[in-house]
C-alpha cells in the first residue's frame, strides 16, 4: 500500500471531512480513502458524443425517412 501526504489543505476541508467522517462512523483517514476511490475507481460515464460514436454505421438514411401521412378528407371542407 502506498502512502499518501496531503499538504496545503484548507481548514474548512480538513474539517469538512472530519465531520463527514464522523457522520459515517469512521477515521478522517478512512473517509480520504473512501472519498479517493469513489472519484477515481468508478465507472467513467460515457458523454454524449463518446456514445454516439460508438453506434455502428449500418443502415441507410433511407431507414429512418418520414412516412408522410395523406389524408383523403381536408378538415377544413
Amino acid at each position: 500500500m502506498a502512502n499518501l501526504i496531503v499538504r496545503n489543505v484548507d481548514e474548512a476541508i480538513a474539517n469538512a471531512l472530519k465531520v463527514q467522517a464522523s457522520q459515517h462512523g469512521i477515521s478522517a483517514e478512512a473517509e480520504h480513502r473512501r472519498i479517493l476511490a469513489q472519484a477515481l475507481l468508478r465507472p467513467q460515464k460515457k458523454s454524449f458524443f463518446e456514445a454516439l460514436r460508438q453506434i455502428p454505421d449500418v443502415g441507410t438514411d433511407d431507414d429512418f425517412a418520414r412516412v408522410q401521412d395523406i389524408s383523403t378528407t381536408n378538415p377544413l371542407d
